[in-house]
């Protein structure tokens, strides 16, 4: 595939006026202390303080701001998320067209009078703008650097800078090629760019993070606890970027690269590994165990970026954390109001992203934990409607039955058409015995079985081998689906307000499977499965695990201010603290042994999960294996973490996998899809030199092919 594009120049208007203002307007802008986030906003400099030493400081704090807008509202999952193996439409169809690759994905982008759901469907434009505004930003502080007589403070400026400008353009280039590369602060409402080929964009994304590498020193912590930027981060975003330009959607002119991007990948990957030290101990600590605002999941030695949050609403600026709205189901609908929804489960049920079945299925059920300290399964009834059953508060209200499709137990359940109030009485199946008072905890509660009990909803995956998970549903695709936790927010002062929680954007575990690529590529596969067995050694259970406890982040409703009177009641009843390991793969016994998910050889004798994702996509070669099983690898270490479309786009499996195991993906289209729509409103802005607007034939050269 060649998506190389020819660089195009523009010429138009001399420069008279300032851009940067309007950049700066849509940041937070900070002082300098400990903690940015705990400072006072204000967005009443002049340009010109910022050409000071205490202005460009300022600046430099404030870049942590522009990260946050990748949270903050629907284009969080569209960009990054929808459209791939992972995940497909869930009831909401707000950016189905993400998801199903249809005409009005476009570079206009869709609005109710274009066919939209609602007004809320993220456009082209969205990502393009945003950055832009970093970068505008980001030059300026490098433009102006040796204002800043102490040499330490400027390389920390120059660090921060570098490596904003160089993640900014990751993200633009990752989504849409070559783009405009503007490395110098902007005089006048611009109208001349020109488009740089991907070859060149990439090259200045490798020199950014190489500049951020240099100049950050070490581990050195200075501008925020646990979201700081350090030159491990530098290191990680530096090996991914190298990463890219060797991969395959830049095979039409990344040869002279490759072998040297792969090494110098990694050894940017090994100093992050080094520097930052082992993995967290228990996957559950990274996301499901978040108890509250700067906690210690917030901590982590692993976490190398994130998006910094916290309850100071005087802090929030424009975009608030928003993200735990997209991956639960409509339960509070489904459950026929078993179970409401409120500030005391951690997620609103906005039923945005729906697990394909490959999400489910790339899972070991029995041996990899990751899978029961990500996905809900469990609700509790907060809200009894029908005293002529036996179900009380607290009791079970949903369970979700995760099993595989060998499994027969099943089998011969009739959900009937109402499938809001299914028996279980006469299920052979084993629900989880509950008693009054009864809750589950790491290492004690109910492991056994009460198979004569009545849950109000329940849903399986898999009867007679057939995947019958879509057949719940209401209108026009399924609404009833295990979510999963990383979102989970109980410190929310409000049903639908912003949560208080950082969104995490890069972590260790996936500098390994970076590295373990680059290996791969390199055909080291013995050095690949020692990085990949690394990651998969923390996802075994341990011994002793209580295999039935679940967790998320609505914990931190125990310590919010609003856990009083019935909303406790609520809390205590609504999470359970357990999931289905049990009912989903009932021929287990009740254990709290270790289990091992450890390779032996790689790419040859895979996981029987691995080998039915591979034979689905009809791979062989051990080159391919060992792609595929890194990417299903990263499903399950990385599901819903913000990069599945970039990752598939990348190296070249979005359409083969897509069309695999999305079957809404029905529009999807090689040579067009692989990269996203330039948007329109920026190429109507273009001028000729004499003012007048571009051809027809001149937009269109701007425009990604098949747009």
């Amino acid at each position: 595939m060649n998506f190389k594009k020819k660089t195009m120049k523009i010429n138009i208007f001399k420069k008279s006026t300032t851009v940067l203002c309007s950049a700066l307007l849509a940041l937070s802008i900070t002082s300098c202390k400990d903690d940015f986030l705990d400072e006072e906003l204000t967005n009443q400099y002049s340009t010109e303080y910022f050409e000071t030493a205490q202005g460009l400081e300022d600046l430099t704090v404030s870049l942590y701001g522009n990260i946050r807008w990748h949270f903050g509202y629907e284009w969080a999952y569209g960009l990054t998320l929808y459209g791939t193996d992972e995940f497909t439409n869930a009831n909401d169809l707000t950016n189905e067209m993400w998801n199903t690759y249809d005409n009005r994905l476009g570079p206009v982008g869709a609005t109710p009078e274009t066919g939209a759901a609602n007004g809320n469907a993220t456009s082209p434009a969205a990502l393009w703008d945003q950055m832009y505004y970093g970068i505008a930003s980001a030059n300026t502080i490098i433009a102006n650097a040796e204002v800043i007589e102490d040499e330490g403070i400027r390389n920390r400026c120059l660090a921060h800078a570098h490596f904003l400008r160089g993640y900014n353009y990751y993200r633009l280039a990752a989504q849409y090629g070559g783009v405009v590369l503007q490395l110098e602060p902007a005089e006048g409402v611009v109208r001349n760019f020109e488009r740089a080929t991907d070859e060149e964009t990439w090259e200045q994304v490798i020199s950014d993070f190489r500049d951020a590498y240099t100049y950050f020193e070490g581990e050195v912590y200075t501008y925020g606890k646990g979201v700081t930027w350090t030159k491990a981060t530098a290191a990680h975003f530096l090996a991914k970027a190298l990463l890219f330009r060797a991969s395959e959607r830049n095979d039409a002119w990344n040869a002279e690269y490759i072998q040297g991007d792969l090494t110098e990948a990694i050894d940017a990957a090994t100093y992050a590994i080094d520097a930052r030290g082992a993995l967290t101990d228990d996957y559950r600590d990274l996301y499901a165990n978040w108890t509250g605002v700067d906690s210690e999941a917030e901590q982590l030695d692993e976490i190398l970026m994130a998006a910094p949050h916290n309850a100071d609403a005087s802090t929030s600026g424009r975009f608030g954390n928003r993200t735990y709205n997209y991956f639960t189901p409509q339960f509070s609908n489904f459950s026929g109001g078993w179970v409401r929804r409120g500030v005391w489960i951690g997620g609103m049920d906005f039923q945005r992203l729906r697990p394909t079945e490959y999400t489910y299925a790339v899972f070991d059920h029995v041996n990899d934990s990751r899978m029961w300290k990500t996905f809900k399964t469990v609700y509790g009834v907060n809200n009894v409607i029908n005293t002529d059953v036996d179900v009380e508060l607290g009791d079970p209200g949903i369970v979700m039955i995760l099993n595989t499709k060998d499994d027969d137990t099943y089998n011969d359940f009739t959900f009937g058409a109402n499938i809001q109030n299914p028996d279980w009485r006469d299920v052979e199946g084993r629900l989880p015995e509950w008693e009054e008072g009864m809750r589950q905890t790491p290492t004690s509660g109910s492991l056994t079985s009460n198979p004569g009990q009545f849950v109000p909803n329940s849903l399986v995956l898999y009867q007679n081998g057939q995947y019958v998970s879509p057949d719940f549903k209401s209108t026009p695709v399924s609404n009833f689906f295990a979510g999963i936790n990383k979102t989970d927010d109980g410190s929310r002062f409000a049903e639908k307000g912003d949560a208080h929680r950082d969104v995490t954007m890069a972590r260790l575990a996936e500098t390994y499977l970076v590295r373990a690529e680059c290996y791969a590529r390199l055909q080291q596969y013995g050095n690949a499965m020692n990085d990949l067995n690394t990651v998969r050694a923390r996802a075994a259970w341990k011994a002793g695990e209580n295999r039935s406890y679940y967790i998320d982040g609505s914990v931190a409703f125990e310590n919010n201010s609003l856990n009083t009177g019935s909303a406790a009641e609520n809390y205590v009843n609504s999470n359970l603290n357990m999931n289905t390991y049990y009912l989903s793969n009932p021929d287990i016994e009740v254990t709290t042994a270790a289990s091992d998910l450890s390779l032996t050889s790689f790419p040859d004798n895979l996981p029987d999960e691995d080998e039915a994702v591979l034979t689905a996509l009809g791979i062989s070669g051990s080159y391919e294996r060992a792609l595929h099983f890194i990417l299903n690898e990263r499903t399950r270490e990385h599901l819903g973490e913000w990069q599945r479309w970039e990752t598939l786009s990348r190296t070249g499996t979005l359409i083969q996998r897509a069309r695999a195991f999305n079957p809404q993906a029905t529009n999807i289209t090689e040579n067009k899809h692989e990269l996203r729509p330039i948007p329109q409103s920026f190429i109507d802005g273009l001028l000729n030199e004499d003012g007048s607007n571009l051809s027809p034939d001149r937009r269109a050269e701007w425009q990604n092919p098949g747009y």
